[in-house]
């Protein structure tokens, strides 16, 4: 028998030896950090988006109200203003202790939990000011959290293959914690409400002073973290003119690359197909015949296992394959998964139909989301510009949601379910014209001898 045998269970050695390594790989020190701060990046955006929303329509605030709440969430789309503050200053005292990018995640990190705690004892309906800036600081701690996050992650993993298994990670640990300040939250509300009988009011500060102290998960991350190599800085340089010479730098190193206006066009394309689908999926499912409760249980909670095991789909895809090939197989099934919403127009309220859409979509788009944050990290190379750098380019690929997102729904009432889907699955094609001119041009090449000088 040769080292190719099977073995007695059926398995080859060398696929022994593969499990092993994925193993292993996803038990590595800073791969679980990245997990773990993931969970911590994604336990606010619940509590100042739908779990906030749905709080203060529970105890009788105005439709109207609640829609001008949803701008306290403009901190996320604006972070790539104060980027370069985390790239150029040190927190006092916590910098000195822990470096650069933990002294940050540690700031945000106790400034997320008193805000969360300060928002916890607010009433919506007698101290509505107090409820909208409270929910303003916890964004922008929470966004300010997740550049140093970003940061922390690019620097601190070292190769493709970790950097690929910290984003699933990563995406993972954020999933895991919007179902924990979501639905948990919402759960656990009802229960105290109606099994113990607390007040109304009382059970939602429970609730967010729980959601508060989950934030502990975030700062045993940051402490077991080990501190990125932080580049060298010049003994005379003040902060402000580090900061300057950090935004400046941050923009100029990246338009000084070859093909860097199609780099950015590309960055805003490649997801855009999602963009453009993902904010009508529950209009649609609800308009073609479901009820919420089917909407819950396939949309939200099969999907949400689609999404953890595209992530991980993502994560071996990276490590088997270079980056260009690995965004051509993103982009492709992009495109392919948003036309299944088309089968599921003309096939109308069939659970069986929309169970597999729904797996296929949140599968595709996972491992979409893995490659794709892999190609953003490989962009950041320079460590004195991470944060600003990193920030900038999720704050474009923001542009084509935002941008969709606004003009999808008036698309849809005009031409109908199964063209507006056909529609988007179309919007995908300018992000692979933009992928094949770029590698054409050398772009990935280039990428990967930066990546191996590095």
């Amino acid at each position: 028998m040769t080292e190719q045998s099977l073995s007695p269970t059926g398995a080859t050695a060398p696929q022994r030896r593969t499990l092993k390594e994925a193993v292993a790989l996803y038990t590595r020190r800073d791969v679980l950090t990245v997990s773990l701060l993931g969970f911590s990046s994604g336990l606010p955006l619940a509590l100042v988006g739908g779990t906030l929303s749905l709080w203060m329509k529970d105890v009788g605030v105005t439709l109207t109200a609640i829609g001008l709440f949803s701008l306290v969430g403009l901190p996320y789309t604006l972070k790539f203003l104060w980027a370069p503050v985390l790239d150029a200053v040190d927190v006092p005292v916590l910098s000195r202790l822990l470096g650069r990018r933990r002294g940050w995640l540690l700031t945000c990190q106790i400034v997320l939990i008193a805000a969360i705690a300060a928002l916890a004892v607010q009433d919506p309906i007698s101290t509505p000011f107090a409820v909208a800036a409270c929910a303003l600081a916890v964004a922008i701690a929470s966004a300010t959290q997740d550049i140093a996050v970003d940061a922390f992650r690019v620097e601190r993993l070292d190769s493709a293959s970790e950097q690929a298994a910290g984003m699933a990670g990563y995406v993972t640990g954020y999933r895991i914690a919007m179902l924990v300040t979501g639905a948990g939250v919402i759960a656990l509300v009802a229960y105290l409400e109606s099994a113990l009988g607390l007040p109304r009011g009382t059970s939602w500060m429970w609730g967010y002073a729980i959601a508060a102290a989950c934030v502990a998960i975030g700062i045993l991350a940051t402490l077991f973290a080990r501190e990125p190599k932080a580049p060298e800085r010049a003994p005379e340089e003040g902060t402000g003119h580090r900061l300057v010479a950090t935004t400046v730098g941050a923009f100029s190193e990246f338009l000084r690359r070859d093909q860097a206006v199609m780099i950015l066009l590309f960055v805003m394309l490649f997801k855009f197909c999602d963009a453009f689908a993902g904010v009508l999926t529950g209009p649609f499912v609800l308009d073609i015949g479901f009820s919420k409760a089917t909407y819950v249980e396939i949309v939200k909670v099969v999907g949400f296992g689609g999404t953890i095991a595209g992530s991980f789909a993502g994560a071996y895809v990276a490590r088997a394959h270079p980056l260009v090939t690995c965004l051509w197989i993103a982009g492709v099934l992009q495109i392919a998964s948003n036309l299944g919403f088309t089968l599921q127009a003309y096939a109308g309220p069939n659970e069986a139909v929309l169970t597999g859409v729904i797996l296929v979509e949140n599968f595709t788009s996972a491992i979409g989301t893995v490659i794709f944050v892999a190609y953003l990290s490989a962009l950041c190379g320079a460590r004195e510009h991470t944060a600003t750098q990193y920030a900038l380019l999720t704050a474009l690929t923001a542009v084509g949601r935002t941008l969709l997102g606004s003009s999808s729904g008036a698309i849809a009432e005009s031409t109908g379910w199964s063209v507006f889907f056909t529609l988007t699955a179309v919007a995908g094609l300018p992000g692979l014209v933009a992928l094949a001119w770029l590698q054409t041009k050398g772009h990935f090449r280039r990428l990967a001898r930066e990546s191996s000088d590095s």
